[in-house]
């Protein structure tokens, strides 16, 4: 798994680029055939958005490319809440991988 973590007006510490990580392996927990994850940390910095934090991480996985995106006033929440999107969103494809087992026709006639 390729791990790719940024920051915009941000300088990423090593304490939450290993935050990060570790909340990731949640997913890779999940679902084993992640290839590429890329995290986006970003403060904004307009007037009306004063304190604004968001995290975006894009996840290529066997098959899928998935999205997802949170703001909160505490990057760490920020964080908590894209990994548990992203958690909904992986194990909703696992499970359409494997949903899709169809009888075949010898086995329909053979009973």
């Amino acid at each position: 798994m390729n791990l790719t973590i940024s920051g915009h007006h941000l300088e990423v510490t090593p304490a939450l680029r290993s935050y990060v990580t570790h909340k990731l392996d949640r997913i890779t927990r999940h679902f084993d055939q992640v290839v590429d994850v890329k995290v986006l940390l970003t403060v904004e910095k307009q007037k009306e958005k004063q304190g604004r934090q968001r995290a975006e991480c894009n996840i290529h996985v066997k098959g899928n490319d998935m999205f997802a995106e949170s703001a909160h006033a505490d990057l760490y929440a920020a964080v908590d809440d894209l990994v548990d999107k992203l958690d909904r969103q992986v194990v909703r494809h696992k499970d359409k991988l494997q949903d899709h087992q169809h009888t075949t026709a010898k086995r329909v006639l053979a009973a």
